[in-house]
């Protein structure tokens, strides 16, 4: 009988992502539900398991973890046959990924090994009871939602028949903090170490040369203040205006989805159900309606200030300090008083 929740851990460099153990707690508080245990399944080259400490008080009960030098850097066919050899010998009840470049990659392979059905690009997990009628006795299911038409709806998905039942999460929707205080996670558990099949023929890719972008910009999800402007801003020009408080407030630019279709911003500074999910100290929204699919991608930002000309807005519904008027007047407004403080302060 499947059981226990597995999360695919995932590595670069040896380093261990953020969105693992953001994973692993989520998984805790799903396994306080079901009465299972959490897993974590970690490949790399050797070396890779020596301190697993930030897995067990994440809420990990234990590792299993593959070492071999073929999988020093990350290749699909390689990954593929090692994570699903240990699915296929574990049996676990839910199996998690991140729905990061390689988790988007590396899932829907091994879901089409093993045979199991995969909810991509959840935002929302529950363990909630189902049944097809009210003559047959209920069972646990994982309840799997996640944006679709665009994030015009959210679909909640369930995998019924075939185990294991496999999701793949967005990095920064899961909190990993309140889980570890909530479960009381213990930095202790168990360390297995699983012997694969890899040959070197499962290789199919040859890695020549591993080139590294150096990017300047800061990922959003990581950011303490965020700057965000919607379709009220008006034009793209207006992002300078807003850059320039960014600066001044130490904070970063976002936008909503509308300002990303017309071309102006980048798509990974977008928030929202199709966009990321972020948590800053200070989220400032600039002539941004709320709309729930952007609304959903920041409400648990520790404070939230709005500035809209419409006071009916959705967007104060969620605000901790609202202020009704004309961004282009008020930003301007903001910014030198924030200069003139800077330099009352500097004297």
């Amino acid at each position: 009988m499947s059981k226990d929740i597995y999360v695919v851990a995932e590595q670069r460099d040896a380093v261990i992502q953020k969105v693992s153990f953001e994973l692993i707690s989520e998984a805790k508080r799903l396994s306080m539900v079901t009465g299972e245990k959490v897993y974590a399944i970690l490949a790399g080259a050797k070396g890779v398991a020596e301190d697993l400490g930030d897995f067990y008080r994440a809420g990990a009960d234990g590792v299993i973890y593959v070492e071999d030098e073929l999988l020093k850097e990350y290749t699909t066919e390689p990954y593929t046959k090692v994570v699903s050899e240990i699915l296929l010998a574990k049996d676990p009840n839910i199996v998690l990924f991140g729905a990061t470049s390689i988790g988007r990659d590396l899932a829907p392979r091994v879901a089409a090994r093993i045979h199991t059905g995969l909810t991509a690009d959840c935002t929302k997990l529950e363990i909630l009871d189902w049944s097809p009628n009210q003559e047959t006795e209920p069972e646990k299911l994982l309840y799997m939602t996640r944006p679709a038409f665009g994030g015009n709806i959210m679909a909640t998905i369930l995998c019924k028949e075939k185990r294991p039942q496999m999701a793949t999460v967005r990095p920064g929707v899961m909190k990993r903090e309140d889980i570890i205080a909530e479960c009381g996670a213990t930095p202790e558990g168990t360390k297995e170490e699983f012997k694969s099949t890899l040959k070197k023929e499962d290789m199919n890719v040859v890695i020549r040369e591993v080139v590294k972008c150096k990017v300047q910009k800061t990922d959003i999800i990581e950011a303490k203040a965020l700057i965000s402007g919607g379709r009220g801003i008006g034009s793209p020009e207006a992002f300078s205006m807003l850059k320039e408080l960014a600066e001044l407030l130490e904070a970063d630019i976002s936008s909503s989805r509308a300002n990303v279709d017309a071309g102006w911003i980048d798509r990974d500074r977008q928030v929202g159900q199709t966009g990321k999910t972020v948590r800053p100290s200070l989220y400032m929204a600039c002539g941004i309606s709320g709309a729930i699919q952007h609304v959903a991608g920041m409400e648990d930002s520790d404070y939230v200030i709005a500035i809209n000309k419409n006071e009916t807005a959705a967007i104060f519904d969620v605000a901790d300090l609202g202020i009704v008027g004309d961004l282009k007047i008020i930003i301007p407004k903001l910014i030198e008083g924030l200069k003139r403080y800077k330099e009352l302060n500097r004297c």
